[in-house]
């Protein structure tokens, strides 16, 4: 038992010594964040007041707030309440970030402007990093699952930006309903029930403690849950042959309890409690207005005594949340509906409030209401807060009399959860609109959502289930429709691999006749099948990519522009025109970051990634992957939540961390059905083949690279298009375990199916290695000179520092040394520059069998380039580009303090001591 102040906590030793550590870290400077998560009654809002007790002894200044059900709808309503008490200071932030602060609580100027929920959430930071400046800063957040989704989001990105800020987070969350947004961001403390030795000294410590049988009730009843162990207790004081009752499900049997004191207290009292309870988090004003002259602030007193309430100031809290919820459920229909329409009636200047308890009080359907709902989701939309206007819409749709205008208020609120990242609340709300009209353009527009809404996921083929039949209704009465669902299609046909999708997405692409915007049509046939359809998707790309890039803020959901640039991005990267991708991706991307899509953003990076990958700019390829992660992990986009870490497990594998790569993988595709998402199996197996031949394991390599293809007479591609780049890599690992002929009946069967089409540049190469790798000797240098002949082989550089490593070590076995070292010196630049320590090692080993002693590593290149973080690398290379702190952190969305911090570490590791030598200390980028 630890004492803290004039309070006592039982068997939370652990907990305790956690959060000493956390706040002795804040007082030396160190951030942190930590979320602590169990049932009902855990005991976790009593760990954050003894945290919050801790910090204030230690000189550290405690901000707090806690999510109340009743505001979870409303956006932004969770940091406002965190932030209120300094939203002053906001004058000192940059223009920028102040407008976007406080425009999402509506104390802006008055001056129209878009919404941007990345320079929302920096302006917080900056303002907390402002606050921190006197003294260091601990975060209390009470009930987070309860915490509106602009907060979420707020919180999410603060949380992974703390790092050089004397800032700590210390949330607290319901077990069963952690933020999907904290959920892998933020280091968990599960809190669980006390052991019953803790649970027995509990007891002990009641006033009247229960004994014999009454105790082990108790005890039994509990099951170790602080808030039960104590209220069963009292309840038992109170009433002996409790004890002796049937046993009820715990939560039942707690509000029970809280309800059991309410008829002790004054009808007043009583009054003011369910007007609390309807109102939640609402100002003690506001309540005394909506009950009217019937009672007085001294009313409050019983209820005070009782322990069910605390009067701070202007404001009541209950003493935990299933009081609330006990005393609502306690009152008639007719009480609650008459404490909702009277605070209605006094919340003249807060609509949104106002609308929502309208909703609360409407007997069944309710158009009036409904529409005050639709007004509030059209106000959090102007603001930003999708999530806020997904739950209007929702919920106006429910007091929609007529079904048609039901329907077409949940397509509209499937599309802000679409905007908001949520693809699960996105299908629960399509999944509706089936079931109330037969509007068939209500009916497209949902299934288009729904299959969306699967899209991200890895459920590619219920996905297609929603959109395939809507392109080919509407074929013939609206081909844009059809190009539209189409386009959408052939993501999750392309993921999934599945050659039925493919080529039923090409049949009904063939019906449509020309239209005067081609983008669908092209993705179609490019994502569907990149070698066949290569001609005519290049010439309709020259085409199609005649608009400049869209203007930076621009609206991505009406800038056609930028809606092009993702879509050709994605083409360009499957045509392996990879530098256009990267181009075209990266300014997706620029535009997208300044958005609240976080799910458009999440894709997109993790296409850019990919082709930052397959350029050779790994560190830029880590960082697109990192930001890929953390968008999907908010979201809920599994299909990125699984493909980054998988990517990065390729690099590390690469770069000879095998064990780190392989944890990443399993850790990556664990729950996963992989058959079902071939991409991510190809991509799986490559990693982990990768792994073995950085170890020299040639036989698992060729496992794993085998895997890639079946196991049929004429091999084929277990996935259409990734398949086949990893085809030289099996033959090489082929050639050194005696298994040349397997190798050669796939590379034969591939050579004959990618002759039905035309191979990009970087294809040709890996089918000119992979023969050269089989040839006969006299046959196989024209293999190797063919593929180094063409220069455009240049833009994949591992993958061509490949082919001079084979080459170079077939002219060595050939005693042709001379012709082999310049081979050998253009690979190992690569090698080394790349970080891929064991071709290096292989490279250098086999300059040395040449004759040639290799040079060192140049310093502050390669090596300490690689022990930049990609968020380290972005940071130098904008400062070296003369920007100053407070300028990136607006470029990065970080605050000074954090950039600077930064730049403290990044110095000695580029072997530095001011800013004016990071110029020379860094390379171009992409060298």
């Amino acid at each position: 038992m630890t004492p803290l102040g004039d309070e006592w906590i039982v068997g939370r030793d652990h907990e305790l010594a956690l959060l000493s550590r956390l706040v002795d870290a804040l007082t030396t400077g160190r951030s942190g964040a930590l979320l602590m998560t169990g049932g009902p009654g855990a005991g976790k809002s009593a760990l954050l007041d003894a945290a919050a007790r801790m910090a204030r002894r230690s000189g550290v200044r405690v901000l707090r707030c806690r999510g109340s059900e009743g505001e979870s709808g409303l956006p932004f309503a969770g940091l406002h309440q965190l932030l209120r008490p300094f939203l002053d200071l906001a004058e000192g932030l940059p223009a920028r970030q102040r407008a976007a602060l406080l425009g999402v609580f509506g104390l802006d100027d008055g001056t129209p402007t878009v919404s941007d929920p990345l320079l929302t959430s920096l302006g917080a930071l900056t303002l907390l990093s402002d606050i921190a400046e006197h003294g260091p800063l601990l975060l209390v957040i009470d009930d987070t699952h309860w915490l509106d989704l602009g907060t979420l989001d707020v919180l999410a990105f603060m949380a992974r930006r703390l790092e050089g800020e004397p800032v700590a987070l210390l949330l607290a969350a319901r077990d069963t309903a952690v933020p999907a947004q904290l959920d892998r961001q933020v280091d968990r403390l599960t809190i669980e029930p006390l052991d019953p030795a803790a649970a027995g000294r509990l007891l002990d410590h009641q006033p009247r403690p229960p004994a014999g049988r009454a105790r082990s009730r108790v005890l039994e009843q509990a099951a170790g849950v602080p808030l039960a162990l104590v209220e069963l207790a009292r309840a038992v004081a109170r009433d002996p042959a409790a004890a002796h009752e049937d046993t009820l499900p715990l939560t039942d049997r707690l509000e029970a309890i809280f309800a059991a004191d309410l008829p002790e207290l004054p009808p007043v009292t009583r009054e003011l409690l369910l007007f609390a309870a309807a109102a939640e988090s609402a100002e003690l004003p506001v309540i005394l207005s909506a009950v009217g002259d019937r009672a007085t602030p001294d009313d409050w007193l019983p209820a005070e005594r009782a322990g069910l309430v605390r009067v701070d100031a202007d404001r009541v809290r209950f003493r935990h949340p299933l009081i609330r919820s006990a005393v609502y459920r306690a009152a008639t229909y007719t009480e609650r509906h008459t404490a909702h329409r009277a605070l209605a009636d006094v919340l003249v200047g807060d609509p949104d409030r106002r609308a929502w308890h309208h909703a609360a009080a409407a007997s069944g359907v309710d158009e009036e209401a409904a529409r005050e709902l639709d007004d509030s989701a059209a106000r959090a939309q102007r603001r930003g807060g999708y999530a806020a206007a997904a739950t209007a819409l929702e919920r106006a749709a429910r007091l929609s009399p007529d079904p048609t205008v039901r329907a077409g208020r949940l397509v509209r609120a499937a599309t802000m959860a679409m905007y908001a990242g949520h693809p699960r609340w996105v299908g629960e709300l399509s999944a509706q609109v089936a079931t109330l009209t037969d509007e068939p353009a209500l009916l497209a527009e949902a299934s288009l959502r729904a299959g969306w809404a699967l899209a991200v996921t890895t459920r590619f083929a219920g996905s297609l289930g929603f959109l395939l039949p809507v392109a080919e209704a509407a074929v013939d009465e609206d081909p844009v429709l059809t190009l539209d669902a189409l386009a959408t299609a052939t993501t999750p046909a392309y993921n999934s691999g599945a050659p039925e999708h493919r080529e039923k997405i090409l049949r009904i692409a063939e019906r449509v006749p020309p239209q005067e915007d081609e983008i669908g049509r092209l993705w179609a046939l490019a994502g569907c099948d990149p070698v066949r359809n290569r001609a005519r998707a290049l010439a309709m790309f020259a085409r199609a990519w005649t608009d400049p890039l869209a203007e930076p803020g621009a609206r991505p959901e009406l800038d056609l522009p930028l809606a092009r640039m993702v879509v050709l991005g994605g083409t360009a990267w499957v045509l392996d025109e990879t530098a256009e991708a990267i181009r075209l991706l990266g300014a997706a991307m620029d535009h997208l970051r300044r958005s609240p899509t976080s799910g458009a953003n999440a894709t997109v990076a993790q296409a850019l990634a990919l082709a930052l990958y397959e350029s050779g700019s790994w560190t830029e390829a880590r960082a697109a992957l990192d930001e890929a992660y953390g968008l999907a992990a908010e979201g809920g986009l599994e299909n990125v939540v699984v493909g980054a870490p998988v990517l990065r497990a390729t690099l590390l594998a690469l770069r000879g961390d095998t064990e780190e790569a392989r944890a990443a993988v399993q850790r990556a595709v664990h729950g996963i059905d992989l058959p079902n998402c071939r991409s991510l199996q190809v991509r799986t197996h490559y990693a982990l083949g990768a792994a073995a031949l950085a170890e020299g394991d040639h036989a698992a390599a060729y496992d794993r690279f085998r895997a890639v293809y079946t196991r049929q007479p004429e091999p084929e591609p277990l996935h259409f298009h990734a398949s086949d780049y990893y085809l030289a890599d099996l033959v090489a690992a082929a050639v050194r375990t005696g298994r040349a002929e397997d190798a050669r009946l796939v590379l034969d069967t591939t050579r004959r199916r990618l002759a039905q089409g035309e191979t990009s540049a970087r294809l040709t190469v890996i089918v000119h290695r992979a023969d050269a790798l089989l040839a006969e000797p006299d046959d196989a240098e024209r293999h190797f000179t063919a593929a180094l002949a063409d220069p455009a082989g240049d833009r994949w550089p591992f993958e061509r520092a490949q082919v001079r490593l084979d080459y170079a070590e077939w002219l060595r076995r050939r005693r042709r040394a001379v012709e082999a070292r310049p081979l050998l010196a253009a690979a190992l630049e690569v090698f080394e520059r790349l970080g891929t320590r064991p071709w290096t090692d292989r490279t250098r080993a086999e300059l040395r069998a040449a004759g040639v002693i290799p040079a060192s590593p140049p310093a502050g290149s390669a090596d300490s380039l690689a022990e930049l973080t990609p968020q380290q690398l972005q940071i130098a290379r904008l400062a070296a580009a003369g920007l100053t702190n407070r300028e990136i952190g607006e470029r990065i969305f970080l605050s000074p303090r954090t950039v600077g911090f930064h730049l403290y570490r990044i110095f000695p590791k580029l072997g530095i001591t001011s800013r004016a030598q990071l110029r020379d200390a860094l390379p171009e980028p992409g060298e």
